[in-house]
C-alpha cells in the first residue's frame, strides 16, 4: 500500500470508547503506559504513590467509570470519571498512546466521559494537568474547560480546569 494512502486511511479510523473495569488487562496496560509516559515527561519524574489516588473501587459505577479507547480492537487510550459528590465529577488518567495521537482519540474519550457524567446527573467536571502536557491543556481549553484555582493538592498538577455541563438538550 502506498505510504500516503496508508496515512490517509489511518486518519479516518475512529476509536471505539467503552466503559471497562479498571482491573481488565487493557485498562491495566493503559495505566502502566500512562505512568511510564508521565515519568519520562515530567520534570520531577512521576511516582503514582505520591499522586492523588484513584483506587479501583472508585472507578466502577456508580462511584466512577473507567473507559478504554480501542483502534481495531487494540487499546490505545483511557480516561476516568470519578464522582466527587452528587453534582461534581473529576476526570483523571486521560492518556492516548503516542502512535494513536492526532486521530481524535483523546477528544472521543473526553466526550464519552462527559456523556457518562451527564447521564449520572453530574453538572460540573474538574480536571488537573501538569505544565509539560501542553497538548492536554490545549484540548481541555478547546473543549470549554476554564482554568480555575487549585481545587486539590495534586503534587504533579500546575493547571486546574472546570467545566459546567449543559444537558444534551441545551447543546
Amino acid at each position: 500500500m502506498c505510504h500516503g494512502l496508508e496515512d490517509e486511511l489511518s486518519q479516518t479510523i475512529t476509536a471505539e470508547v467503552k466503559v471497562d473495569v479498571p482491573d481488565s488487562a487493557d485498562a491495566r496496560w493503559c495505566i502502566e503506559q500512562y505512568y511510564l509516559e508521565l515519568a519520562e515527561r515530567f520534570d520531577t519524574g512521576f511516582d503514582p504513590i505520591k499522586s492523588n489516588p484513584a483506587p479501583d473501587e472508585d472507578l466502577v459505577p456508580p462511584r466512577g467509570y473507567f473507559v478504554v479507547a480501542r483502534l481495531d480492537g487494540h487499546p490505545v487510550g483511557c480516561g476516568v470519571l470519578k464522582r466527587k459528590n452528587p453534582t461534581t465529577g473529576e476526570i483523571k488518567r486521560m492518556w492516548t498512546a503516542s502512535y494513536a495521537r492526532r486521530r481524535g482519540v483523546a477528544r472521543k474519550v473526553l466526550h464519552t466521559l462527559e456523556t457518562i457524567a451527564r447521564e449520572a446527573g453530574l453538572t460540573v467536571l474538574h480536571l488537573e494537568t501538569n505544565r509539560t502536557l501542553a497538548e492536554a491543556q490545549a484540548l481541555y481549553r478547546k473543549e470549554g474547560y476554564i482554568e480555575v484555582d487549585a481545587f486539590n493538592d495534586e503534587p504533579y498538577a500546575h493547571h486546574w480546569f472546570e467545566k459546567y455541563l449543559q444537558s444534551d438538550f441545551g447543546r
